[in-house]
């Protein structure tokens, strides 16, 4: 909860949400840990036998960031989506984090729309992505793919 808080300061989940998320039988989540300590999670959320899925979160420590470690996490949400026979992935990123946007769009995600007013109290933009996984496994190299897959 420590990092969920330190990531997302003015709309962190509550524990009561964190907990029925992990709980959740549609979730997936993975974290990484560095030296003991947690240097950032990440969930999926898929329900059985769909063909879509969503990025719940992703939360690298700041020490820890500009390292990759974001992207290693999304690999994995990808992998495991992938081995679900999920077909697209679809996320919600803030319209002021340009940082995590060019990650996704180095991805493979593309922009559908704008939620105006998404992230409360800070009165910002959601910017809505989809990414074809189908494609972004075709674009991996082999060996990220034998990565993510297995993840």
């Amino acid at each position: 909860m420590a990092l969920e808080q330190a990531s997302f300061p003015a709309d962190a989940w509550s524990a009561a949400m964190m907990r029925e998320e992990l709980s959740s039988p549609h979730g997936w989540y993975v974290v990484d840990e560095l030296a003991g300590r947690v240097a950032g999670y990440a969930g999926l959320r898929a329900v059985a036998g769909s063909k879509d899925a969503d990025v719940q979160t992703i939360a690298v420590a700041e020490a820890s960031r500009g390292r990759g470690r974001g992207r290693a996490l999304l690999h994995a949400l990808l992998g495991e989506a992938a081995r679900r026979g999920v077909r697209e992935v679809f996320l919600e990123v803030r319209a002021d984090n340009p940082v995590a946007q060019a990650l996704y769009v180095a991805e493979g995600f593309t922009e559908l729309g704008r939620r105006a007013h998404y992230y409360q109290p800070d009165d910002v933009d959601a910017v809505v992505m989809r990414l074809d996984v189908t494609g972004w496994l075709a674009a991996m190299k082999p060996a990220e793919a034998d990565a993510g897959a297995c993840t």
